[in-house]
């Protein structure tokens, strides 16, 4: 990815006027702690955006720390549901409009409800994926918190 090109979830942001800064990492690296690593950044504030459905067929988005795992019984009390499961990898783009590994809780192609991991709050400054494979923003917690309308839970295993 060219060091120019903006994401649409960069032209989104400008668009709301929240400040971030691009990161770029080669995009071989398929795997968060590794970008995080490769990028200097904490582990603990580099973010994963996980797409799941529920029993009844309703999509929810959860943003967990890369080294850690989306715990789905937890994921699913904290948004009211009975059960909740991954969707499946061939689903992803045509219901976000993003690839594996390039998935950003911003932009998507429809608005879902979207819990971050509660470890979140802890940093003023949080990493996550740009919307495209070698490439993250770093945001404000709150702002981006604020933009996508998402809250805190406790989800991971």
């Amino acid at each position: 990815m060219n060091k120019n090109d903006k994401t649409n979830v960069m032209r989104l942001l400008d668009k709301a006027k929240i400040e971030y800064i691009p990161h770029f990492y080669d995009g071989e690296i398929v795997d968060g702690v590794g970008i995080a690593e490769a990028l200097g950044e904490d582990v603990n504030c580099t973010f994963k955006t996980l797409v799941t459905v529920s029993d009844k067929g309703e999509h929810f988005v959860f943003v967990v720390p890369v080294a850690e795992n989306l715990d789905l019984k937890k994921a699913a009390k904290t948004v009211g549901v009975k059960s909740i499961a991954m969707i499946k990898q061939k689903e992803l783009l045509p219901l976000t409009g993003y690839i594996h590994g390039g998935c950003s809780p911003i932009g998507m192609k429809k608005r879902f409800k979207t819990v971050f991991h509660e470890t979140a709050q802890n940093f003023e400054k949080i990493y996550f994926s740009a919307g495209k494979v070698g490439c993250q923003v770093e945001i404000e917690t709150t702002k981006a918190i604020d933009y996508i309308g998402a809250f805190y839970g406790d989800i991971i295993v």
